[in-house]
């Protein structure tokens, strides 16, 4: 079986990116579909190569039962963009520097993953990095809800 490989992108790859990495990991393993699937974060920018994710997404996560401290942060690659399947932006910014670094021929698999949560009005998820925990708590919470809404897509 062809395993489905997805790639979730913010700007620096330290907090909502390897957020959604960890929480999508943790449905599938919760859901014993983690064979079915290769999952992978990264960020547009190279801030911060080889970082850790940010402590308070680690936090988050981990009151949360999800694990973020073996990911490391890279920037997207060329060979990304022919690699992945689904390539999933967390917000209009970073979905438009995807489109303007990638082939045309790849544009189909570039998606705003908010567009994935059911009854979502906005379609970005907003950068947590600046702001306070509450942030980190909502960050999270539209990333279970897209992950789960993505899941459901990606299985019909």
């Amino acid at each position: 079986m062809k395993q489905i490989k997805v790639l979730f992108v913010c700007m620096g790859n330290i907090c909502r990116s390897p957020t959604a990495e960890g929480v999508f990991n943790k449905l599938l393993h919760d859901k014993k579909l983690s064979e079915r699937f290769i999952v992978d974060s990264a960020g547009t920018h190279a801030y911060h190569v080889g970082n850790e994710p940010d402590i308070r997404s680690q936090q988050t996560a981990k009151q949360r039962g999800v694990e973020l401290s073996t990911i490391r942060s890279r920037q997207v690659a060329d060979a990304d963009f022919a690699h992945f399947d689904y390539i999933l932006a967390m917000d209009s910014d970073n979905y438009q520097l995807l489109l303007n670094a990638s082939p045309s021929e790849q544009h189909h698999k570039i998606k705003l993953f908010l567009d994935f949560a059911s009854d979502r009005k906005e379609s970005d998820v907003p950068d947590p990095y600046y702001g306070g925990q509450n942030g980190f708590n909502d960050v999270f919470d539209l990333i279970d809800e897209a992950s789960q809404g993505f899941l459901d897509t990606v299985l019909k």
